[in-house]
């Protein structure tokens, strides 16, 4: 019997609501750490960028494994272990040393990825009709936890210690554990009955390297803007505390998209309606912060836009995963393909780009690269939207 037949779906979207909110948290908690990581380590801009790409290049590697692992363990049991690495390391990063930190942050990205590629896959497989309201609760609940948790570091950095800010964000992925549990009752195993669903590799079809340039792109424009837009702003003279705040406002602009894009994508002309959007927030409104001006109501005009952007693009990519293939061995293959090779992509833009920022004191350049990035961004976007789903023979 298919575990979707007889799941509680209540429970299963509760659990996997708190599994997603900690798939943006522990590394959207730390842009308002990094000068005080900066100052208590003695480490320079560089290696700072380096905790957020840690974990997009753990993405990278670990991705096709978790594919391979959940197969034989099945979805939710992986999941429930992996997590445990992402508190294990979350708790290391409290140790004061530049090791603790770094390989802290290396089982973070271990333990967040079985959620990234692992929850669509269970979207599709428990929720079949129900795809749009999984997806929506899924991509909002990651969004919402991670601009809170930007907003919150920023304020409890300025109250307590580095260290006890740290260990109070990361309760929130012990309390996604345990309201885990009971879904592992559903949990499913690779048995002799499924292996006989047959389809052709992604890696083999150009609809999986178009998705995965397309999750890639909107990787390294996000993570790049989520590790460095304070940077940029405080450039141009505004505060760090206003700087931190429009961060906070880029990442709660996305959450509208949760139910728009999934909206959208059942729509006839629906894909090219998001596709206008995306071009707008992340083609057009970033090139804003180039105007090297400190007013308000500009740069949160700006920041709404292209915080709406992305937004746009990530919710796209997850129901590209779904959309685009026929069953949910393919969507956790899709998945782990596009956040593998994706993300690997991803990784580049905080680091490279807190290089170039170093060498040319300006982010004209950096913010250049972004907006070329994001129109190769629409245009795989549109190429996506007119292909065929991917093949199963």
């Amino acid at each position: 019997m298919k575990a979707s037949t007889k799941i509680n779906k209540s429970w299963f979207l509760f659990g996997m609501m708190l599994i997603a909110a900690n798939l943006r948290l522990p590394i959207t908690m730390i842009p308002p750490l990094l000068s005080t990581i900066e100052k208590n380590l003695g480490i320079p801009k560089s290696l700072a960028g380096l905790i957020t790409s840690i974990p997009l290049v753990t993405f990278a590697l670990i991705s096709p494994i978790i594919v391979k692992v959940a197969k034989k363990l099945g979805n939710e049991l992986t999941v429930f272990l992996f997590f445990i690495l992402l508190i294990i390391g979350s708790y290391l990063r409290v140790i004061p040393t530049i090791g603790a930190l770094m390989f802290g942050t290396f089982l973070v990205g271990v333990g967040i990825d079985s959620g990234n590629v692992l929850v669509p896959a269970m979207i599709k497989d428990h929720l079949p009709n129900q795809i749009p309201l999984g997806t929506s609760l899924y991509t909002m609940s990651m969004l919402l936890i991670g601009a809170i948790g930007t907003a919150l570091a920023g304020v409890l950095i300025t109250k307590i210690s580095l260290q006890l800010t740290l260990m109070i964000l990361s309760i929130a992925a012990i309390i996604a554990l345990v309201f885990w549990i009971p879904n592992l009752r559903y949990n499913q195993r690779d048995t002799s009955s499924t292996k006989h669903v047959t389809y052709r590799s992604v890696w083999n079809q150009s609809l999986g390297w178009l998705i995965t340039a397309f999750f890639g792109f909107q990787s390294l424009v996000y993570y790049s803007f989520v590790t460095w837009l304070p940077s940029m702003l405080e450039s141009h003279g505004t505060s760090a505390i206003l700087a931190s705040n429009l961060l906070t406002v880029l990442q709660l602009s996305g959450l509208p998209c949760s139910f728009i894009v999934p909206y959208f994508s059942t729509k006839k002309h629906g894909f090219k309606h998001l596709l206008i959007m995306l071009t707008i927030g992340y083609a057009i409104a970033p090139l804003g912060y180039l105007f090297p001006t400190g007013n308000l109501i500009f740069l949160s005009i700006v920041t709404v836009v292209t915080g709406f952007g992305s937004g746009i693009a990530f919710n796209m990519a997850v129901i590209f995963f779904t959309e685009k293939t026929t069953n949910h061995y393919q969507t956790a293959e899709v998945s782990g393909m596009a956040q593998s090779a994706g993300y690997l992509l991803g990784a580049i833009g905080p680091v490279l780009f807190g290089y170039l920022e170093n060498a040319l004191s300006s982010w004209n350049l950096v913010l250049g690269i972004l907006v070329l990035v994001s129109v190769l961004l629409v245009l795989s976007g549109i190429l996506i939207a007119h292909h065929q789903p991917i093949a199963e023979q």
